[in-house]
């Protein structure tokens, strides 16, 4: 047959057939034309290995359909000119989906379709088939449920570890529960046919056929196959409904359907554990809510247009060739293909229930009414489980996901459907369908509508949230496609970068030892640090015109090039204070005391981020917790330190200063440990507060009006300084050394109040990253916080030239906390106001240790930054 002849037939109904199935094959032509394409597309370059299998796919669905759409011409004149040109449609669509997912799953898929196709056509040349197994109703369910208990002794799962619920082997496998949901739908269509004329009253005529439903739920349960029991019951409830036309099924059925569900949850703990993944998935996202919000975030990596065929990641989802194919389907093709797969399959079931109405008979009115409901329950209950709209079932996406029974049974189900179009009750058809069956619909369409609102809720409002997520492995797999941003310190120097080529990109960090701060970006332990908080930047998100980043996303599915970010740290300086920090436990910061600046952020233990994979559980598990940042998120008691700032807070109250603290004398400090130097003069609040006693400071915070809450306030104490270091997820996020006995702060927040004495009372906001370089702009400097006055410049000029170090330029103090079995201990110090250089304020804290080896670290880091 010429083409010409293929697109103008006679028959009406073979045009309009003709004339979908060559949209059908133009669409899928385009789209596996696009998918051979997309690995050149992601690449950017024609230096790629390009897709070329699925085109077999795409061939042996072309010349099936083609030789199938001839016989049905022939065979069913009288045939739905709609229903096997969307079913060939949804059937095309799922097969290059599973080609572009896993080849080999697409390549059984492919030789499943033929097979399908070849009995599809031996079912079209038998049109009264189905009415001569009305007469073995009986014998027809008994064997199903034969077969499907077999699977109890013989069954098999394909995938090794998994349901029993197959019978074969040595590669070949068939899923009884399958077949078994065709021949209960012929059992009651045939039974209905036969019986309702004969019985009257609901219960004589439903009865037998209850019993039936109730064995084969049980087996199904026995078998844990849950979403078949489920579907089993909406199939008896619509079928039932159709033929008896009484609302109060639709009712009873909804009760027990819900009746079982609560009784299963408080009974079986599979039920449990989907019920629970369903209401809140966030709760155990890396267990039983991992594949429904790994769904969600492929839904809402499609936004409105799809990344494009073969250009998202949809495998990674789990299953994402079966239960999860709308899934997959809808990251690359977006709202728009969702909501156009939603459309197809709603113009499969109302075709199919406007065949049901206006059958030649009540048996094969029957038999569509109950494929109907089969294919659109079925379609239901998994997509709903994509969306989160209902549970996981753990059925298949009729004609679409991977898998030989389902699309064997669904094209021999879809070959009685076309008989019995094929057979319209002209009468019938003339009518208008009754209520019964606008219900039904009604209900269908319903369905799906709330499906489409789902969808369009997850992948366009929902988008951003899901996008951002640390368990969206999305993020890094771009990162090896397009460079991303560089991190820099402030005199250039690299300290961590994307290296290699294009499709193979790797993040290295450069300076190992700033992995606390600068964090990581992995495929499997997500986000921390700056690559977390400047993620929008370093993947060219933020900083980079609209217009490129909708033509980069239009064209390639991706971020244009990474920005880099320019940071305060001096690396020589932070190796500096890594050095004396090694083998220690504590933490050392140094700020630009009149900027902010952080030029060293030294913490340790520490991790190395370029060897996660490596050592993950032995780092998360340690004690000494090596991925806390104990510089900024290490939380310890100010102790005896807090004097030096009580000094100034008292002098610009007005408290006189000049007798000396009244709570020492030498005789009480004799052979205790509460100083941690003895001070030369014990009348001297300076000396006193530099060698770190206590009881002076407290004397002068009891002296001042609002006592410690306000004091701490003053000092921003009370609450964490706004700095872009994101904590990474580790059992260690908080100091040993937290307590009630006070204001537990950070390294971080005993450097700014430092930074204050030292830059005449005003304390700075803390910064870290400092330029962006944009593509418009070149190197874009961001401003320094806000600065905030604590103390006068008077009183911070009298505190730092008190607590001067001996021929040193700047001043300094120390203090010691033991708590019961364990201590650390401060040294602050900062810069003399008269300082020419750069001001400079420096805390140190060193677990495990006294004030002597505190002093030291502080003295030699304080030498070094300011004689470089």
């Amino acid at each position: 047959m010429k083409v010409k002849d293929f697109v103008q037939e006679r028959n009406p109904r073979d045009q309009v057939q003709n004339r979908l199935l060559v949209f059908a094959a133009v669409f899928l032509a385009l789209y596996a034309l696009i998918l051979t394409l997309a690995p050149a597309v992601r690449l950017r370059s024609w230096d790629a290995d390009l897709r070329w299998t699925h085109w077999i796919g795409f061939a042996a669905w072309l010349g099936g359909t083609w030789l199938a759409n001839l016989r049905l011409q022939r065979r069913l004149t009288d045939r739905d000119p709609l229903l096997f040109p969307t079913a060939a449609f949804l059937t095309g669509w799922g097969l290059l989906t599973i080609w572009r997912l896993d080849s080999g799953f697409g390549l059984r898929q492919t030789i499943w379709l033929l097979v399908s196709l070849a009995f599809f056509l031996w079912l079209i040349e038998k049109p009264g088939l189905s009415n001569l197994l009305q007469r073995y109703k009986y014998v027809l369910l008994f064997s199903g449920l034969a077969i499907t208990a077999m699977t109890l002794v013989f069954g098999t799962y394909p995938g090794g570890t998994g349901p029993r619920l197959w019978l074969g082997c040595c590669g070949v496998y068939f899923q009884p529960s399958e077949l078994l949901k065709l021949l209960f739908v012929l059992f009651l269509a045939a039974y209905l046919a036969s019986s309702q004329p004969i019985k009257t009253g609901l219960i004589p005529l439903i009865a037998p056929t209850l019993v039936l439903l109730i064995s084969a739920i049980v087996l199904l349960l026995i078998q844990r196959d849950l979403g078949t029991a489920i579907l089993f019951t909406a199939i008896y409830t619509v079928v039932i409904y159709l033929a008896t036309e009484k609302k109060r099924i639709l009712g009873i059925s909804a009760l027990i359907l819900l009746t079982a569900g609560l009784t299963g949850y408080l009974t079986l703990g599979i039920i449990q554990t989907r019920v629970n993944a369903w209401i809140n998935p966030w709760k155990d996202a890396t267990a039983g809510g991992y594949q429904v919000i790994q769904s969600l975030i492929a839904i809402g990596a499609g936004g409105t247009f799809g990344r494009g065929p073969g250009l998202g990641s949809p495998s990674l989802v789990p299953v994402a060739h079966s239960d999860f194919i709308f899934a997959a389907i809808a990251e690359e093709t977006g709202l728009v293909g969702s909501l156009g797969l939603l459309g197809l399959i709603g113009l499969l079931l109302m075709r199919g229930l406007r065949t049901a109405s206006r059958a030649s008979s009540s048996y094969q009115r029957f038999l569509a009414a109950g494929i109907t409901a089969y294919l659109g329950c079925q379609s239901i209950l998994i997509i709903g489980g994509n969306l989160r709209a209902l549970p996981l079932t753990g059925v298949t996406l009729p004609f679409l996901s991977y898998g030989g029974s389902s699309l064997l049974i669904a094209y021999v189900a879809l070959a009685f459907l076309l008989n019995a179009s094929n057979q319209i009750d002209e009468q019938a058809e003339a009518k208008k369908p009754t209520t019964a069956y606008l219900i039904i619909a009604g209900l269908l369409l319903a369905s799906l509508a709330v499906l489409g609102f789902l969808a369009g809720y997850w992948g366009y409002y929902r988008s951003r949230d899901l996008q951002t997520r640390n368990d969206n492995a999305r993020r890094v797999i771009n990162d090896r496609y397009v460079r991303r941003g560089a991190i820099l310190d402030r005199s250039g120097r690299i300290i961590t970068a994307s290296t290699g080529e294009p499709g193979n990109y790797t993040r290295t960090l450069v300076y190992p030892p700033l992995s606390p701060v600068v964090g990581y970006s992995n495929i499997y332990y997500g986000q921390a640090g700056l690559e977390e908080s400047y993620d929008g930047y370093l993947r060219g998100e933020a900083g980079t015109s609209a217009s490129e980043l909708w033509s980069n996303h239009l064209i390639y599915s991706q971020t244009p090039p990474g920005l880099d970010i320019r940071l305060s740290i001096d690396l020589t300086l932070q190796e500096a204070a890594d050095r004396l920090l090694f083998g220690r436990i504590g933490a050392i910061i140094l700020l630009d005391a009149s900027s902010g600046d952080i030029l060293a952020v030294a913490t340790s233990p520490t991790f190395d981020a370029n060897h996660l994979a490596e050592n993950w559980q032995t780092w998360a598990s340690d004690p000494s917790g090596p991925f806390l940042n104990r510089a900024v998120q290490g939380k310890y008691l100010p102790g005896a330190s807090m004097g030096v700032f009580l000094l100034p807070a008292a002098e610009d109250a007005g408290i006189d200063l000049s007798k000396g603290p009244q709570s020492l004398d030498q005789h009480s400090l004799a052979g205790s440990a509460h100083c941690a130097f003895l001070p030369g003069d014990f009348k001297s609040w300076t000396q006193t507060i530099a060698n770190g006693c206590p009881a002076p400071g407290y004397e002068l915070l009891n002296a001042l009006e609002g006592g410690l809450n306000l004091f701490s306030a003053r000092l921003n104490w009370n609450r964490d300084p706004d700095l872009p270091i994101s904590r990474a997820p580790s059992p260690s996020t908080t100091s040993a050394f937290s307590t009630l006995l006070g204001p537990v702060i950070s390294p971080l927040q005993m450097a700014l109040p430092a930074a204050a004495i030292s830059t005449n009372g005003e304390m700075p906001a803390p910064r870290l990253v400092t330029a962006i370089h944009t593509p418009q702009s070149g190197w874009v400097a961001l401003q320094p916080g806000e600065k905030k006055r604590i103390f006068s410049e008077n009183a911070a000029g009298k505190t730092a030239r008190a607590l001067a170090a001996s021929r040193k330029p700047y001043w300094e103090a120390v203090s010691e906390i033991r708590l019961s079995q364990d201590k650390y201990a401060w040294y602050i110090s900062g810069t003399l106001p008269q300082w020419p250089g750069t001001p400079l304020a420096l805390a140190v804290v060193v677990e495990n240790a006294d004030a002597v080896i505190a002093r030291f670290i502080g003295q030699q880091m304080m030498d070094r930054a300011l004689n470089p």
